[in-house]
């Protein structure tokens, strides 16, 4: 058996979202905005590249994220999370399961669904599954916010 190198490195941290992936989640939430994406794989006709900086633009409507998944992302969860609840955003993000993680415990748990996905996602074109399982994450706007802190 062998095994692409590639997928167990950190050689890429940007995994293409699968288009059909892609094209169930729009079907449901009709995403206005790619918060981060280039423009060879962008899935909305508005999107942020990496020169943009998704993480410090404002977001709004409907968006779609499927982040860098290197020592970022725990960033990219965060921002969804604060864009939910403060910038009345419902943000959709794509995201591999990684249950034991410290981004996971502190903001995915925050989420309004998670949905786990069976089996393994074949990213951009790839000829095999993705060495980890995926989930969609679900922030849905707000009609009110939590306190930033304790006393707010």
């Amino acid at each position: 058996m062998t095994f692409n190198r590639g997928l167990f490195s950190s050689a890429s941290h940007y995994w293409a979202t699968p288009q059909e992936v892609f094209n169930s989640l729009d079907a449901e939430f009709h995403f206005t905005l790619d918060a981060c994406a280039t423009p060879e794989n962008a899935k909305c006709a508005r999107f942020y590249t990496e020169q943009e900086n998704g993480l410090w633009r404002s977001w709004d409507g409907v968006v779609f994220v499927n982040p860098p998944y290197g020592r970022l992302i725990g960033e990219w969860i965060q921002k969804a999370y604060w864009e939910a609840v403060r910038g009345g955003c419902t943000v959709v993000m794509l995201l591999p399961a990684r249950t034991d993680t410290r981004w996971w415990h502190g903001w995915v748990m925050k989420a309004d669904e998670i949905r786990f996905i069976r089996g393994r996602l074949k990213f951009g074109g790839a000829k095999t599954g993705a060495p980890f399982p995926s989930c969609i994450v679900v922030f849905r706007a707000r009609a009110t916010h939590p306190p930033l802190w304790e006393g707010e």
